[in-house]
């Protein structure tokens, strides 16, 4: 037997559980396949959790945390838990915790997936956004004033420091030299794509344009380099979403594009995401919410929480087998799945896992 992988897996709420356990099945799968083994272990972090003990995540199973290779979440989010508590105290927390300042977020139209634009395909929609995931307005700086009154004041600050943005662009650019469409054979060129405002945000997007400059043109003459401001972006993301390659933004531009991407890629069922830390741990998961109303029902799309597994191995170094869920999912959506609306995929959650561990 190869390398083993330690792996925390947090199934969370709702249907979190039902899609986790069919993304264990063709994680198992491909392990068999490429002889190396899973240590998984449970955690029971969640609504759940917090509604009967008050706890949403101890030190203690922090600390565990530290010492796993990579997190495989299913979701977050219970209807009777207060907005917030969850999503601050649980996952933005060991984003920050965990230092996992990079959030991918591919945007690829499988074959038999819909799209709601209008006479794109799979070739068309196929790009990646890299989200930096430590800064801006989620890092909590503000606050407010005189709360409740007519002359309430609430500050959010957008900041930014040289060492984040660097270490993210960075990273970016290595994506793009090692996953654009050059180097999958697609295209002429990797590109990366900075997104921004530089002509409203003029302080921290022109310390972004700069650092994208100096870093490309220093370190990665042989990636091509593109500006965009956001709001025409996401504009383009609608009309012509082929011109892209790779993206790279700051986290609150980031956390709004991804889902407009995901919907361009046929929604929240198939899109899959990344929180990495690149010499740390790494957390993996489906976009979509728990989807409470879907619980134990067994028709919840786990194709997303299958997706997110083959981001952990070929974020892991197992990349042979992460190409091999690749092709199985393409497969399945393309010839057996009839839709991807919880309900209409004509088959069961289970059964949706079995095509594609057996595929592998």
């Amino acid at each position: 037997m190869g390398k083993t992988y330690k792996i925390a897996v947090m199934p969370g709420d709702g249907t979190g559980p039902e899609v986790v356990a069919e993304g264990i099945k063709v994680l198992q799968a491909a392990a068999a396949k490429h002889d190396f083994k899973l240590d998984l272990t449970d955690y029971d972090l969640g609504g759940e959790r917090y509604l009967r003990t008050g706890e949403v995540l101890p030190a203690a199973v922090l600390e565990e945390l530290r010492g796993v290779d990579a997190i495989y979440l299913g979701a977050i989010g219970h209807p009777d838990v207060a907005p917030g508590i969850l999503e601050k105290g649980l996952l933005l927390q060991l984003r920050f915790e965990l230092d996992q300042y990079i959030n991918l977020r591919p945007v690829r139209l499988y074959p038999g997936v819909e799209t709601p634009l209008k006479d794109k395909g799979p070739e068309d929609i196929d790009y990646v956004v890299v989200r930096e995931n430590s800064g801006d307005v989620y890092a909590g700086g503000g606050g407010s004033m005189m709360p409740g009154t007519p002359q309430e004041v609430a500050v959010q600050n957008m900041v930014y420091s040289r060492a984040q943005v660097d270490r993210c662009l960075r990273w970016a650019f290595d994506y793009t030299r090692q996953h654009g469409k050059k180097a999958r054979g697609t295209g002429e060129d990797n590109t990366l794509g900075l997104v921004g405002k530089t002509n409203v945000l003029t302080y921290v997007y022109d310390l972004w344009f700069r650092a994208f400059n100096e870093i490309g043109e220093a370190e990665y003459p042989d990636v091509r380099r593109e500006y965009y401001h956001v709001d025409a972006t996401c504009m383009w993301m609608v009309k012509s979403p082929e011109w892209f390659d790779v993206l790279v933004t700051g986290n609150m531009f980031g956390d709004i594009i991804t889902d407009l991407g995901a919907i361009t890629q046929g929604g929240m069922g198939v899109a899959a995401g990344g929180n990495i830390n690149p010499e740390g741990v790494s957390m993996f998961e489906p976009i979509g919410g728990s989807a409470p109303k879907y619980t134990g029902m067994g028709v919840i799309n786990p194709i997303a929480a299958i997706v997110a597994g083959a981001m952990m191995l070929d974020t892991l170094g197992a990349s042979a087998a992460a190409a091999d869920v690749e092709r199985a999912v393409t497969e399945v959506t393309g010839t057996r799945m009839k839709g991807m609306a919880s309900g209409q995929m004509g088959y069961s959650t289970a059964e949706v896992g079995d095509l594609v561990a057996e595929r592998i």
